[in-house]
């Protein structure tokens, strides 16, 4: 795999089995499968004018309970990314890791020194003093999700700036880190909506933080980011007042289903505990290649997970998607042992 490269390239499968896009089952994605009702017709929208946002940031600020001050708006969770590291410009970074690949790559393009946290075996590492912490939660590509209340304190005491990645969090009913914000200023919090409101192609990432803070980072942000289309299809699908717990509980069931199934496969080594929409396996002997080869006929896609640092070529994400994927993979799985 290249260094920094991600799940869901459905196009470029579909065109290896030369089948169509709508016949591959991608379980490589963790964009949610349930989808939001969206009662509005974008053909009436008037895209002749300058966007404004006033109403996207309330109704994001009331679905994670701040004040619309407290909140910024980007082109998509990578740009928030990217935006925060050339924004901070500190000097060094440590990523608990394995992590989102985009945070890697950013550290590495602004220069930062890189440090390396393996979360698995080494948690409670020593960390530098200033450091920018990187913390995903739920992790990824596992899905564990972690009671940070002994690390921020240990950070806080060194002094560090801290981002904590809760792009899945709307998947389980777990704490966010946004009551923090009332006893330490240097944090900042990432939320990515379109994983849990299956809306890739629509670029919102939102990054909270302290009033101050984020009046710091608007001073070089340009005016206009999103698109008339971006802003009315997230609040449309916000104004879905059943849709967080309809697609809860059915995520839930769904990941139970397929936890059951891979481990009852003598394929798999170890089905890794999740609290987001998608499980990391060990497999047993085959490698990651060897085994999408085998879920090819089944016009399977799954997640080659040895580009996260401290894995290696054994371990495959498997995404959350309907109870008819799941068994079509159980079927795979039988037939391939």
């Amino acid at each position: 795999m290249k260094t920094f490269e991600h799940g869901g390239q459905i196009e470029k499968f579909a065109g290896e089995l030369n089948c169509r896009v709508d016949e591959i089952i991608d379980l490589s994605s963790n964009i949610n499968f349930v989808k939001p009702q969206i009662n509005i017709d974008f053909n009436t929208l008037d895209i002749s004018s300058y966007p404004t946002y006033d109403k996207l940031y309330k109704k994001i600020s009331s679905n994670y309970g701040v004040n619309s001050s407290q909140i910024e708006l980007f082109n998509g969770g990578s740009s928030a990314i990217f935006t925060l590291f050339r924004h901070l410009a500190l000097k060094t970074c440590t990523i608990y890791s394995p992590a989102y690949l985009e945070y890697k790559k950013a550290a590495l393009n602004f220069g930062y020194e890189l440090n390396l946290i393996n979360r698995f075996e080494n948690i409670n590492q020593e960390v530098k003093e200033n450091s920018f912490v990187i913390f995903v939660n739920p992790s990824t590509p596992d899905g564990r999700y972690y009671d940070l209340e002994e690390l921020m304190k240990t950070w806080i005491e060194k002094s560090c700036t801290i981002l904590i990645d809760e792009s899945f969090l709307d998947f389980c009913d777990k704490s966010s880190a946004i009551k923090y914000l009332e006893t330490y200023d240097n944090l900042y919090i990432l939320k990515s909506m379109t994983k849990f409101y299956s809306s890739a192609g629509i670029r919102v990432g939102t990054i909270v933080s302290t009033k101050a803070n984020i009046e710091k980072l608007k001073e070089f942000e340009p005016m206009w980011k999103l698109s008339q289309f971006d802003s009315n299809y997230l609040q449309a699908a916000l104004d879905d007042k059943l849709f967080k717990s309809i697609s809860k509980a059915i995520n839930i069931k769904n990941k139970i289903e397929l936890e059951n199934i891979l481990k009852s496969s003598n394929l798999i080594d170890k089905v890794f505990e999740s609290s987001a929409n998608y499980v990391l396996i060990k497999l047993k002997s085959l490698n990651a290649k060897e085994f999408q080869e085998k879920l090819k006929p089944f016009k399977i896609m799954v997640r080659d997970c040895s580009n996260f640092d401290f894995l290696d070529d054994r371990f495959i994400r498997v995404a959350v998607k309907s109870s008819s994927a799941n068994e079509v993979l159980k079927r795979a799985l039988e037939e391939i042992c």
